[in-house]
């Protein structure tokens, strides 16, 4: 996996084209916002139809990257579960998938707005892991450095000629690196939106995702 390598607060770590972060020295791969669930929470609440293999869809890409990278360990950084119904309606194929997942390697599920009561799922359940120099949560704090973040989904959104771009991306800056939503069917928050632009520093540049990850500075509103 061709990924973006950079450092944050000392650790080497890769921002990779599927969404995923990995720490090579920690054997450590890390995603956010697999929003597990999500067709059939849409089904529930009379919203719009997705097609229904977004699990699947999701569970494949993140085996994919599991065996690319020899995880260890797998962090799953928040709102795994579009909401606390979603875990239970997952089929019981999707349930083994999952299972075979974590098997033989250390799971953490970060607990998110989406799914904040403990799941019913092996792993351990935290709301923060430290592991230091970083810490990992769903929703990034202003005050802290060294963190891994998700929960905004950020994307780039971008004019070119006339043609409108939009894209997942990390979000990288001296303090911290906010994560993509991983999950297939979740939406983005422009890089050009009030809280992002309050949250990352001046020199933050956006990773974007895809087969070669591309590093530009981070899209923002135009300052009058």
């Amino acid at each position: 996996m061709g990924g973006f390598q950079f450092t944050l607060a000392g650790a080497r770590l890769e921002a990779w084209g599927s969404g995923a972060l990995f720490w090579p020295d920690q054997r450590l791969l890390c995603v956010s916002d697999l929003h597990l669930g999500k067709s059939d929470r849409m089904l529930r609440r009379g919203g719009l139809m997705l097609p229904p293999y977004e699990v699947r869809d999701t569970l494949f890409r993140l085996e994919a990257d599991i065996v690319m990278s020899k995880a260890e360990t797998v962090v799953c950084l928040g709102d795994s579960f579009d909401d606390l119904e979603a875990q239970n309606a997952l089929r019981e194929d999707e349930l083994l998938w999952l299972n075979r997942l974590q098997a033989g390697r250390r799971w953490i599920w970060i607990e998110g707005n989406h799914d904040p009561a403990p799941l019913n799922l092996s792993g351990t359940h935290l709301a923060t892991l430290p592991i230091p120099p970083l810490t990992f949560r769903h929703i990034p704090l202003d005050r802290d450095s060294g963190e891994v973040a998700g929960h905004f989904h950020p994307k780039i959104h971008i004019n070119l000629k006339g043609r409108y771009f939009a894209k997942p991306c990390f979000l990288l800056d001296t303090n911290r690196v906010v994560l993509p939503a991983y999950g297939t069917f979740t939406g983005g928050l422009k890089t050009q939106s009030p809280v992002l632009m309050d949250l990352m520093r001046p020199e933050a540049v956006a990773i974007v995702t895809g087969k070669t990850p591309r590093v530009i500075a981070m899209p923002r509103a135009m300052q009058t």
